[in-house]
């Protein structure tokens, strides 16, 4: 059942590269990702006060601190996810968002000395050649988009490694709020300061249904839910059959952008897909020798 729901977690996130590309043809890409952060805060905190009140008790400057750090990065790389795909498209921004999962074991290795495995090594190899065949070999120079998605894969990688950090430390429901709720301001900050605010936040654009239906769909099911689903099944599951779960996500992307937006990649591409893919799976897998983090090194983690 675990495994199940969060399968459907990687189908929705899969599935809205598509809706959010559309989105993006009417509404700006910060104007939009504000709206869709604030409905997904107001939903939860709706939740945590019908339901689990008690965690505002933890609710303090150390926790506001590290929440707003989560938020800071998840800005990061859902803005330059959604920046990305006006340039690029559904199925190619999928898969190099999901090279956060080769990137984290990169940037343990750079920042807190955590050894790379072999199978960490062989994913990284696989996933690079792959993002080369997908990005370069059929054309002359880079994508820009391809180049903002990438920014946003790196985004992703620190969020998920500062999650690390702080998830055992603070309420989960409370840290996702205030990581939610700083991802809406920042947007909110970065449409008015780089967007064409007398576009934004207009009824008529807002009334179209690729606009309205891209919001509730990210908003309430790919933001709130998927966080809730994440969270309350995750203990009945092992962190790697999770990663080798959302591995599937950019596949969900590529087969959805296949059949609403009629993609086609090239053969070379495809091959560079199915190479970045193999990465985040060999990156993942369990290994006798895998990453052990010593006493020191958490101690240095959490520093």
């Amino acid at each position: 059942m675990a495994d199940g729901l969060l399968l459907l977690v990687a189908g929705i996130w899969g599935f809205t590269f598509v809706t959010v590309q559309h989105a993006i043809s009417f509404l700006e890409p910060h104007a939009f990702n504000a709206i869709r952060f604030s409905i997904a805060s107001l939903f939860l905190i709706i939740w945590l006060l019908l339901f689990d009140r008690s965690q505002l008790k933890k609710w303090n400057k150390h926790s506001i601190k590290a929440g707003f750090t989560l938020g800071f990065f998840l800005f990061i790389g859902y803005s330059f996810q959604t920046i990305g795909l006006i340039y690029t498209t559904s199925s190619k921004a999928g898969f190099i968002t999901g090279l956060s999962v080769i990137l984290v074991p990169l940037f343990l290795f750079v920042f807190y000395q955590v050894k790379l495995t072999a199978t960490n090594i062989i994913g990284v190899l696989s996933a690079a050649a792959g993002l080369y065949l997908l990005t370069l070999a059929d054309a002359v120079s880079v994508n820009i988009g391809d180049v903002y998605v990438f920014v946003c894969a790196i985004g992703f990688a620190l969020q998920i490694i500062f999650t690390g950090k702080y998830a055992s430390a603070y309420p989960t429901l409370l840290l996702t709020i205030i990581q939610l709720a700083t991802v809406s301001i920042l947007s909110f900050a970065a449409s008015f300061l780089f967007e064409n605010t007398a576009n934004n936040f207009q009824l008529p654009v807002l009334y179209k249904k690729e606009v309205w239906s891209a919001l509730l769909i990210t908003s309430v099911f790919a933001t709130a839910l998927a966080f809730i689903i994440q969270t309350g099944v995750q203990k009945y599951t092992t962190s790697i059959r999770v990663a080798l779960i959302f591995a599937m996500e950019p596949v969900f992307a590529a087969i959805t952008a296949y059949f609403y937006n009629q993609e086609r990649l090239s053969n070379s591409s495809w091959v560079g897909c199915a190479l970045i893919l193999a990465g985040m799976i060999f990156v993942e897998l369990p290994f006798k020798k895998g990453i052990k983090l010593t006493k020191q090194k958490i101690n240095r983690l959490n520093e």
